[in-house]
């Protein structure tokens, strides 16, 4: 009897839920991404940018290849190892800091991302009042996260961290009333001094190769790296998010 693959967050041995989701969600964060820096007028060259929750620093990797200067933190020193690892030479700062304190001089970036936080933090106030702060006038804060409704438990909560034909992540990592809904992140950015200008969702274009690739993840006859074309992410700008969406504020 094959025994059952070992879920951790931030290992290279084992089936990494955060690794996962960050390969998968790539694409359509930097499509994003690309739209936020154009309607902003923001240029990446001479601009800095700090991810938070950073994990294996895919997002941080890909920022500093549009040309940012890049701080990457993630509260797992595990990931911060995996990330300076992988960094290919790109010159990213990887730091190993709780998002609800990132000890960094406010001020100092022109773009703030925050990536597998804000659906998993129970400071979610926190968070953003630190984003904001270390922000610069006229900067811009990114994120992504999930919505609070029946599809989004069932998938969160159950096929990812319960049910075993499906589960990458470890369990408890996901509650309910950690996923938060547009309009509740938007009273939590205006605390917090931040404009809410955009919210769009993002899915996968087939749900059923979600199933799919989490099944062939979990038994050995998927890699992580075949998972993004698999899955293939794509933005709906247009639509109401069902699971997961993306926006950002200044």
């Amino acid at each position: 009897m094959t025994a059952a693959p070992r879920i951790a967050l931030d290992s290279a041995s084992a089936v990494d839920g955060r690794h996962i989701r960050a390969l998968t969600f790539q694409s359509v964060r930097m499509e994003y991404l690309r739209r936020v820096l154009g309607e902003l007028g923001i240029t990446a060259a001479g601009s800095r940018a700090l991810v938070v929750g950073s994990g294996r620093g895919i997002l941080a990797r890909g920022l500093a290849r549009l040309g940012f200067e890049v701080v990457a933190v993630d509260p797992s020193l595990a990931a911060t190892a995996l990330a300076s690892e992988a960094d290919d030479g790109l010159g990213i700062t990887y730091r190993t800091t709780p998002p609800e304190a990132l000890d960094l001089p406010g001020g100092s970036f022109d773009l703030v991302y925050c990536a597998d936080t804000l659906e998993i933090t129970e400071h979610p106030d926190a968070v953003l009042a630190d984003a904001a702060r270390v922000l610069r006038p006229g900067g811009a804060f990114v994120y992504d996260t999930v919505n609070r409704t029946l599809v989004s438990r069932l998938i969160y909560l159950g096929a990812f961290q319960a049910f075993p034909a499906t589960r990458i992540m470890p369990h408890g990592r996901y509650a309910a009333h950690r996923l938060r809904r547009p309009a509740e992140l938007a009273e939590a950015l205006d605390r917090a001094g931040l404009s809410a200008r955009d919210v769009s969702a993002f899915k996968p274009r087939d749900v059923r190769s979600l199933v799919r690739a989490t099944r062939g993840r979990r038994r050995g006859t998927l890699t992580d790296e075949q998972l993004p074309e698999l899955v293939e992410m794509v933005l709906e700008p247009e639509g109401s998010p069902v699971v997961t969406y993306l926006g950002y504020a200044v």
